[in-house]
């Protein structure tokens, strides 16, 4: 049985992809038994093309290469990546990112000498080496109508400053999608990912089920990591509209129908405003106007090309 299971998903960014299984290599001890499982979700021809034949010259045996028809999303290509994975901890890592120590060796074991430790993320600088915070709060109706400084404030044990570099092991509500290692049995206890989530928010639901048998996620801050923040996927209003639909699925599961129509109603009110300001939020007002519905993601329309 392998020690660890690397997911990498690949869309459109190749020029990413080989250079975060580049620091992999670089930074991975000889001493882990690991794969790397790189995961396409339908990126265009070109974009295939390049990585094919990068790992085709690089030809190594732990680098399998899967690719999907369709987009299946962060959740579903990370689930297909290790679906038939046989290891004790998977990786989840963005495309995006840099290994600047052994970060998987660090963390796992750490992972092995606490039982509470149930998932764990490093810490994630900007690539001008300023601090991208690794620990966050859940995706909750408080958060979303008092803001994370207002939760930090009146209770910082539960929810801590995202914003400090942490010396020691620190546990959060949850770590980043960015890069996230987990015990296998664990994830699996819980049913993995949530693959009706298609952007965003997958980090949240999955820590929440783990949280629940007392499986934790805790920053671990000796192992560091480069995020290019935002570059595996752009920025436009579309994108911004995944966010708020996954948003509005994680509450609805996880806080109820009262919740859920709270949170619709505010956000339904706040981009009805911005919309007279910048235009381009008309387009978000109307799927939120519509209750911000799984079917109005990006997940259904696409087309096989």
């Amino acid at each position: 049985m392998l020690d660890l299971s690397i997911v990498i998903i690949n869309y459109n960014t190749s020029n990413y992809t080989i250079k975060c299984i580049e620091s992999i290599f670089e930074h991975t001890s000889k001493e882990l038994n690991y794969n790397i499982k790189i995961v396409d979700n339908h990126s265009n021809k070109e974009d295939v093309d390049k990585l094919e034949n990068y790992l085709k010259e690089l030809n190594s045996p732990i680098i399998s290469f899967l690719k999907n028809h369709i987009n299946v999303g962060f959740g579903g290509g990370n689930m297909i990546g290790c679906q038939f994975s046989d290891a004790t901890y998977y990786a989840f890592i963005n495309n995006d990112s840099l290994l600047l120590n052994d970060c998987f060796s660090i963390i796992i074991n750490e992972m092995k000498q606490n039982k509470l430790y149930g998932i764990c993320g490093p810490q994630s600088f900007k690539e001008n080496g300023t601090l991208l915070p690794t620990l966050d709060h859940f995706s909750s109706p408080l958060k979303e109508l008092f803001g994370r400084y207002f939760l930090e404030k009146i209770n910082p044990k539960k929810y801590p400053n995202r914003k400090i570099e942490y010396k020691q092991p620190k546990q959060g509500q949850f770590v980043s999608g960015s890069f996230m290692v987990v015990k296998s049995e664990d994830f699996w206890n819980v049913g993995g990912f949530d693959t009706n989530i298609f952007l965003y928010h997958e980090e949240t639901d999955l820590c929440i089920r783990l949280a629940k048998i007392n499986k934790y996620a805790y920053l671990i801050p000796d192992a560091k990591f480069i995020h290019f923040h935002g570059a595996s996927t752009p920025k436009s209003i579309e994108i911004k509209t995944e966010l708020k639909i996954s948003l509005l699925y994680v509450i609805r599961k996880h806080y109820g129908y009262v919740n859920y129509r709270i949170i619709l109603i505010f956000l339904q009110v706040k981009y009805f405003i911005k919309s007279f300001r910048k235009p381009k939020y008309w387009y978000l007002f109307k799927i939120l106007f519509r209750g911000g519905r799984l079917n109005d993601s990006l997940k259904h329309k696409q087309n096989k090309k």
